[in-house]
């Protein structure tokens, strides 16, 4: 690894293709910041004994939409779009097409529906649909937008494992990964041994995976809430010691936006383009359980920022010569 923007070498065969068998058995480092750093290997379910009574694990409630869609256009060529939900009016989608598609073109995608092109540029296009209707639409014909590193086409499991067992605000057209290794059952164990779970919803869009860009100094806007109950929580739960552990960096993002100079999470609801990379003075969050992130990339900036760069290419270097599964379906990192 070395400075942004964060490369690393991986081998092709440790970018897991499938999730693990059962959520909660994926591989856990423990990389430990404070005090004399570290590293250990532990499994998922063994989160209640990794943390402590009085710490509060905050998730990304968001959920995957299956937001990838296929078509063609009125030359009989092939398209294929990402779609972003974001209300009534146009809807914004990432393109994939042989040649470039037109403003005023029609397009008929899966399912029987044509859509108009309402504007196109760069890769990106606008569609004159929206709302209810679009969402309809999805759920009918669309596929599980699985990234493009796995390299197979999406299957009807993937429906249930590329999706949060606690997700219920539809929209994000990826998944916050992190999440994906708990289980009601790891949730309820957690409870039980003190340790609180609650959520906030951070939206994700194309760029949260967008590759990072020279002298970037924020990210592509994405909408999210930290609901007044929540930042209650949270305000009491720090007050009285315990530590804040961010479920994902769009939880981490999240919470930075919301918290307050003296520390105290406010209520927020808006859209954050917060762009977390080293120097950056975390005020939120205290602990981060999050998967390994593609190099290059603002995930990695983030985990550098709150690990250190030196201990995150320690920990990288530890997860290729241990074969940990990297990516959206692969093993975790708990940084303490």
């Amino acid at each position: 690894m070395c400075p942004p923007p964060f490369d690393y070498s991986l081998p092709r065969e440790l970018i897991a293709q499938e999730p693990a068998p059962e959520r909660e058995q994926a591989r856990l480092m423990v990389v430990r910041r404070r005090g004399q750093p570290g590293i250990s290997h532990h499994r998922v379910s063994e989160l209640p004994d990794l943390l402590g009574a009085g710490d509060l694990l905050v998730a990304n409630d968001s959920a995957v939409v299956p937001a990838r869609i296929r078509g063609r256009r009125e030359t009989g060529g092939r398209v294929e779009l990402l779609v972003i939900p974001n209300g009534p009016g146009p809807t914004e989608c990432l393109l994939r097409s042989s040649k470039g598609v037109r403003a005023g073109e029609r397009l008929s995608l899966s399912g029987g529906m044509s859509v108009v092109v309402d504007s196109a540029a760069n890769g990106r296009c606008h569609l004159a649909l929206g709302g209810k209707e679009l969402l309809e639409l999805l759920a009918k014909h669309g596929e599980v937008p699985l990234p493009p590193y796995i390299d197979r086409p999406p299957v009807r499991s993937d429906r249930d494992r590329y999706q949060t067992v606690y997700a219920k605000r539809a929209g994000s057209v990826a998944a916050p990964t992190a999440g994906l290794h708990l289980t009601h059952d790891l949730i309820a164990r957690l409870h039980a041994a003190g340790i609180g779970f609650s959520t906030l919803t951070l939206t994700v869009g194309p760029g949260t995976f967008t590759p990072l860009r020279p002298g970037q100094t924020s990210m592509e806007a994405e909408r999210c809430e930290v609901t007044p109950a929540l930042a209650d929580v949270v305000n009491r739960q720090r007050a009285a010691g315990g530590r804040l552990v961010a479920v994902g960096t769009t939880s981490v993002r999240t919470l930075e936006t919301a918290v307050g100079p003296d520390g105290t999470l406010t209520a927020f609801a808006g859209h954050t383009d917060l762009f977390i990379r080293p120097g950056h003075r975390f005020s939120a969050v205290d602990a981060l359980l999050t998967n390994f992130h593609l190099p290059g990339t603002t995930l990695l900036g983030l985990v550098a920022a709150f690990a250190g760069t030196e201990l995150t290419e320690a920990a990288y270097r530890e997860a290729v010569d241990e074969r940990y599964r990297f990516y959206s379906y692969g093993d975790a990192m708990l940084v303490l």
